[in-house]
């Protein structure tokens, strides 16, 4: 039942409860009337008895129906003195008679012959006879029947009907839950996005969406701050990480000739490179917090694009001996901002090295009013448990943290990917296919078909 939705368990309960209450007060009004018929017929059998014991006779030749009662004068020897027509030949046993002329009345219930149904019996004494009265229980069956019946095909239909208007009320009373869930599944933590309905009357409801909308309120602020942190930090960190490069190579050039210290120094070096590749990285990322990375769109050839991202890493390529090619149609264009762009592909053209084995080759194909570019090596790609979360920040591998590299560089690729008005996905193997608008798609956001002035920032 925990699997099952809320309105749907809620009817099924009112149901149930119905069918209990229904159940009960069937028994209770089965019983009462069962009691009040029996007290009917007992009276009805004790005016006979009366009415025979003082008149003293029983007309034997009276057209009397047993089913509507029927009378005998029994002797207390066992003989059937007198009896009305139609009546059974013997209603009592020999110990009944024996008790009724001792004084004591006899009570009982038993099927007659010539009686449909169970008859009721009442006899009482009357010096050395006894008075036997009885009527058939036929009628009193057949309305606690009607009454059992009646029951049994009306509880069903009301606990049909109290679980549709049931789950007619829980539909209703969850309405605005669902409207809230519907604007939290659109909820994001930018500033000006709109909070949740709320609804009209002020009951539980209400305060938990109120409660919620403060919770996102808290959330945004807290998340401006980080965003605005990291924006900072990684702009204030740029300037003291060249100039500490720049001193790092000047000492280089002036290093004498020690082997160790210029390995040293040029290791520093590096890890100035480094540093400010991750200060630019976090940059990027802390703008495309805002909900959209600046990008400044141009018409671009793809195969160009490609071709200087291979002529970038193709040294690198050589020193590791590995392979760097690139396949292209020419002619194909898109509109895209060249830096970033050449800095997405350059991140997966570096995990390629990084990371994967054997040639690397860069793709440019059209997909259906799209490019895809795809960066694909001959590795086995990341890890399945790492896949899934691939493109999330600082998301790395065991093997990948013994390699260098903060995790960011797929993030970089889905937030610049993104921007473009497109998306980067993991596809099978080694290969990351970024999908963008063709050169001059209508579908693109007004900002993207726009070229900010010289000097703006990107």
């Amino acid at each position: 039942m925990s699997r099952v939705p809320i309105r749907v368990r809620l009817a099924a309960l009112l149901a149930l409860a119905m069918m209990l209450v229904l159940a009960g007060v069937g028994l209770f009004a089965y019983l009462r009337l069962a009691g009040d018929l029996d007290e009917s017929v007992d009276s009805t059998l004790e005016a006979r008895a009366a009415a025979v014991a003082s008149s003293g006779r029983v007309e034997a030749g009276s057209a009397g129906d047993p089913e509507d009662g029927f009378a005998q004068l029994i002797s207390a020897d066992g003989p059937v003195l007198a009896r009305t027509d139609e009546s059974p030949a013997a209603a009592l046993t020999g110990a009944e008679i024996a008790r009724a002329a001792a004084g004591r009345d006899v009570h009982a219930e038993r099927e007659l012959e010539g009686v449909d149904g169970t008859a009721r019996l009442l006899a009482v004494g009357r010096g050395d006879e006894v008075v036997v009265v009885g009527q058939s229980l036929d009628d009193r069956d057949e309305t606690l029947g009607a009454l059992a019946g009646a029951f049994a095909i009306g509880a069903p239909v009301a606990a049909l009907v109290v679980a549709l208007l049931g789950y007619g009320l829980a539909a209703t009373g969850l309405r605005p839950v669902e409207r809230m869930r519907r604007r939290a599944a659109g909820v994001s933590l930018e500033d000006g996005a709109e909070p949740l309905p709320l609804p009209a009357a002020r009951d539980e409801i209400r305060r938990l969406g109120t409660t919620l909308n403060e919770m996102l309120d808290r959330l945004r602020r807290s998340y401006e701050r980080e965003r605005r942190f990291v924006a900072d930090a990684s702009h204030e960190l740029r300037t003291p990480v060249a100039v500490i490069k720049a001193e790092l190579e000047a000492a280089l050039r002036r290093a004498p000739a020690d082997a160790w210290l210029r390995e040293a120094l040029a290791a520093a070096a590096d890890e100035c490179d480094r540093l400010a590749q991750l200060a630019e990285d976090l940059l990027v990322l802390a703008r495309s917090g805002d909900g959209v990375l600046p990008v400044r769109t141009e018409p671009l050839e793809a195969a160009e694009l490609l071709e200087r991202v291979r002529t970038r890493f193709a040294a690198r390529a050589g020193e590791r001996a590995r392979e760097l090619a690139v396949e292209a149609e020419p002619g194909l264009a898109l509109d895209g901002d060249d830096l970033r762009l050449t800095q997405a592909l350059g991140n997966l053209v570096d995990n390629a090295l990084r990371h994967g084995a054997g040639a690397v080759t860069l793709r440019a194909r059209p997909a259906g009013g799209a490019v895809e570019l795809e960066v694909a090596d001959e590795g086995a790609g990341p890890a399945p448990e790492l896949r899934a979360r691939a493109f999330e920040r600082f998301a790395r591998g065991d093997e990948a943290r013994t390699r260098g590299g903060a995790g960011l560089g797929l993030a970089i690729v889905r937030a610049i990917a993104e921007a473009h008005g497109g998306s980067a996905e993991l596809a099978a193997g080694s290969r990351v296919v970024v999908r963008l608008p063709s050169q001059g798609d209508p579908s693109l956001p007004p900002y993207l078909r726009r070229v900010p002035t010289e000097g703006g920032d990107r």
